[in-house]
């Protein structure tokens, strides 16, 4: 089986973005705005969430990966979307990161 192999650069991408999601939901949830942040915290923990399942099913070979990679790449989109209202550095950085594993999970 090479499905680790076969995926690895969307893999990696996945396992980024969910350090990168629960860093900027931490960094959301502690902002002197925070009730203003919840859209924010709650799209950075469901993708990050979705991230680590996608790199991990990924890396088992799972007969799904397309469907989970599209879905992983809406939820990263939309985490893209909502970190992209905000001018912190984290949610930036983030917005970035999402689009970056976003791209990749399109052409799985």
């Amino acid at each position: 089986m090479t499905a680790y192999h076969q995926y690895k650069v969307c893999i990696e991408a996945c396992l980024r973005c969910a350090a990168i999601c629960n860093h900027c939901a931490s960094a959301c949830a502690h902002n002197e705005n925070s009730n203003m942040r919840a859209d924010c915290v709650q799209l950075n923990m469901e993708c990050a969430a979705l991230c680590y399942a996608t790199a991990e099913l990924m890396s088992l070979g799972s007969m799904h990966i397309k469907e989970i990679s599209k879905l992983c790449a809406i939820m990263c989109d939309e985490c893209a979307d909502e970190c992209a209202k905000h001018d912190d550095e984290h949610c930036r950085e983030t917005a970035d990161c999402c689009r970056k594993c976003a791209d990749e999970c399109e052409v799985v």
